[in-house]
């Protein structure tokens, strides 16, 4: 039987609505005349006296009506409420055929032959498509069994996620996890409720492989405490995405995911200001340079949630600013994409000029330490000297506002990437000091998740190819943010500043890099090999890389910082180089970028760096 299933359900598509066609011409003459046995208890009886041919009207009307109502087109496996009603109304337009038929005397049709007809075929119509839905669906169902999965939480979403995964085939709901002590030790959809401790012994007892939240509202904080409960259970835990996916008022089994290593590492985001969102954005032209990458996109998200009256895209690489612009086209705003190199000044100046640009957010530069370490003019070049370019332009034109954006990696750096940025900051903070008309602004951050410098997509690539997970050295620490938090961050301090500042974000507590890996292994269900050798991924340390600190900072000098009026933004007074004294250095490092191929350019370059860059030591 399953062979002559797998043989249909193999046909093509055409050969598939043909066998459908033929079944339901075969039997929709038959519904008839039962319709008349039934009546006059008795199979021999005389079907629509007065109408020849009457099996070929009913087979073929009943046919015509139902494939204008597209029941044909239809794949049955979707079998759903929509499809239903089609079969409803097909069946409808056929009992009021028969009675028109009865009205203008064509045939003999007893009073109630239409809706016992009517009865009779919509209930082979519902029945003929849930049987073959029904065989289809055993006879390819996956050979292995169902997953067990306990949900936590026996609110709405819990008990909507529970239903889903009743009728999926992937999952099997066990039981729910509950901490109110009013609901545990009830039933609710036919699974017992426990509370967290109780439902810990009993993961392994019920063979439980995944555990579910279903608390699309809860925070991060408390999110993080549940996940770190089940640390010694050996279950992939899984989640529902945010509340609003509760609106429609149906969670899908399609809505669960994996969860985000943020919650582990973030704490719950402060709500942004709106005043500060909208300063410098709402109803002016806004540029931001590499539009494409990581931060800079993000930046761009923000942008467009507060109204500007033209935001400009400025990115050297061609396809990252396709995907941008592509994205943005949809969001109602004036979106300009403009391929070019922010040490391009010239044009820097032309397009500020014309398009009367009035904020700016420099977020292009390089970021990929080694590779900025064994190419430093290229680093040098694209984002010092392409930082000064940038701002010099925007003085030169009076914009109202510009805001570089920094790193964790210019304070004390061991590398050519952070030694770029701190010149790029000395620059903007040398040329603040000669109170230009535009504002200029700093922002200094640690690194994001997600972005294209993070070891997060690095992790999840190498934990899908089932390891070893990579790590430099056991004791690396890093800050963590989120990008969008970090975009709204970068804009909200953008909108304190009053010239030269230097703003810091509050990334929260460092993190050990191999603890993030293990938190990424165990939320993809897996365990790293411990010292045993106990375990599914491997967790090898490579040594730190060229220009890699083992720690990062964000303060030069801790004693000079002050709080501003957004808890996740402080402000630091720094010591900077004069102006004429940093624009000559930049003079000296144009030389060695575009003009000077001597040998020794390198120790030249080192020089300059360790004279004006506090802290820096490296060897390029």
């Amino acid at each position: 039987m399953k062979d002559f299933i797998r043989s249909i359900a193999s046909l093509p598509r055409r050969q598939k609505q043909i066998v459908l066609v033929l079944m339901d011409i075969c039997v929709l003459p038959l519904m008839m005349w039962l319709a008349y046995a039934v009546r006059l208890a008795r199979p021999n009886v005389q079907v629509m006296q007065g109408l020849d041919a009457w099996y070929i009207y009913v087979g073929v009307i009943g046919i015509l009506i139902f494939a204008l109502l597209g029941i044909y087109r239809a794949i049955v496996r979707s079998f759903n409420e929509d499809y239903l009603l089609r079969i409803l109304i097909g069946t409808f337009i056929q009992i009021v055929a028969l009675y028109t038929i009865k009205k203008l005397n064509v045939a003999f049709i007893p009073m109630s032959i239409p809706l016992m007809y009517g009865f009779m075929l919509f209930s082979y119509m519902w029945w003929s498509r849930a049987v073959i839905r029904y065989a289809t669906l055993k006879t390819f169902a996956k050979k292995q069994s169902r997953k067990r999965v306990a949900i936590y939480g026996a609110g709405l979403a819990g008990q909507q996620i529970a239903a889903a995964l009743n009728r999926s085939d992937d999952y099997l709901p066990v039981c729910f996890i509950d901490d109110k002590r009013s609901l545990q030790g009830q039933s609710l959809s036919g699974l017992k409720i426990y509370s967290p401790k109780k439902a810990q012994a009993k993961l392994g007892k019920f063979g439980i492989e995944e555990v579910l939240l279903a608390m699309p509202s809860v925070g991060r904080t408390r999110k993080k405490e549940l996940i770190e409960s089940f640390d010694v259970a050996d279950v992939k835990i899984m989640e529902l995405p945010g509340v609003t996916q509760l609106v429609d008022g149906q969670v899908q089994v399609s809505d669960i995911r994996e969860v985000d290593i943020i919650d582990l590492l973030g704490r719950d985001p402060v709500p942004p200001k709106p005043e500060l969102l909208e300063k410098n954005i709402k109803d002016k032209v806004v540029m931001v340079t590499g539009a494409g990458g990581s931060i800079g996109s993000e930046l761009c998200r923000q942008i467009v949630k507060h109204q500007p009256k033209m935001l400009v895209l400025f990115e050297m690489s061609e396809f990252a600013l396709y995907s941008i612009d592509r994205e943005l086209q949809a969001s109602g705003v004036h979106v300009v994409p403009v391929l070019g190199s922010v040490t391009n000044q010239s044009k820097l100046e032309r397009i500020l000029q014309q398009y009367a640009i009035q904020t700016v957010y420099h977020a292009a530069a390089y970021k990929h330490v080694p590779l900025v370490e064994v190419n430093p003019f290229e680093g040098i070049y694209n984002t010092s000297i392409g930082t000064q370019r940038s701002v010099d332009a925007a003085v030169a034109q009076e914009i109202e506002t510009f805001v570089l954006i920094s790193t964790d990696k210019a304070v004390r750096p061991t590398n050519i990437m952070g030694a770029s940025k701190r010149m790029a900051e000395l620059y903007c903070q040398g040329l603040a000091s000669t109170n230009p008309h535009t504002q200029i602004s700093i922002v200094r951050f640690g690194n994001v998740l997600g972005s294209s410098g993070s070891v997060v997509p690095l992790f999840k690539k190498q934990i899908s190819k089932g390891g070893p997970v990579t790590v430099t050295h056991p004791e690396v620490t890093r800050y963590f943010m989120t990008i969008p938090e970090a975009a709204q961050l970068v804009i909200q301090a953008g909108a304190m500043g009053n010239g030269g500042d230097v703003f810091l974000l509050d990334m929260g507590e460092p993190v050990k890099i191999v603890d993030l890996a293990k938190q990424m292994i165990r939320l993809s269900g897996f365990k790293h090999i411990d010292d045993k050798g106990i375990g599914d991924i491997a967790i090898q340390f490579t040594g730190l890389r060229p220009g890699e600190k083992m720690y990062e900072e964000l303060l030069i000098d801790s004693n000079n910082v002050e709080k501003t009026d957004h808890e996740r933004i402080l402000k630091s007074f720094e010591s900077y180089t004069e102006f004429d004294d940093i624009k000559s250095v930049y003079i000296d490092l144009i030389k060695l970028c575009e003009y000077d191929n001597k040998q020794g350019k390198q120790i030249v370059l080192q020089g300059i760096l360790k004279r004006y860059v506090a802290g820096y030591s490296s060897g390029c």
